[in-house]
């Protein structure tokens, strides 16, 4: 079994709260996240509390877009959230994800995290792709969206 971690960082010009508000509401992620275009005809479903610990967001699409569900496990307002982020297809996997928001300056210095054990075929897998280059401009793609909707 290996693990793997996938972290990128933006500077977004917005205060945290504004930009914590945006990562805690799984309605918000249409507006930002890197995954949301990949499948026109995907289907999602929210569930449990509205925003924050307990809210679930489950999707299912394409090959592409996979399925699978996130939960927000924890928070620290306006500083941290911790999601359980589960897989179902295209391969299962259990891949806890964290946002921090620091203030820096005039803005917030945003850090998206996502760890994970590469185990069964996800082993021999990541023996021949990197997670870093495979998830990691995902993330900036989905950071610096995040930077636009946090202007908007």
């Amino acid at each position: 079994m290996s693990t793997f971690s996938v972290t990128r960082n933006v500077l977004i010009p917005a205060p945290a709260g504004a930009v914590y508000r945006l990562v805690i509401d799984f309605h918000e992620w249409t507006k930002w996240s890197p995954w949301e275009n990949l499948d026109s005809t995907m289907k999602r479903e929210y569930s449990g509390s509205e925003s924050g610990v307990g809210a679930r967001y489950s999707w299912n699409g394409n090959r592409k877009a996979g399925s699978g569900t996130m939960e927000i496990a924890g928070v620290s307002e306006p500083d941290r959230i911790d999601i359980r982020l589960e897989f179902t297809r295209p391969m299962k996997a259990v891949n806890p994800t964290t946002f921090t928001f620091v203030p820096e300056g005039d803005g917030t210095r945003v850090t998206w995290t996502m760890t994970g054990e590469s185990k069964g075929i996800g082993r021999v897998f990541a023996m021949f792709m990197n997670m870093d280059k495979m998830v990691g401009g995902d993330f900036e793609k989905g950071l610096a969206a995040l930077s636009a909707a946090a202007a908007a």
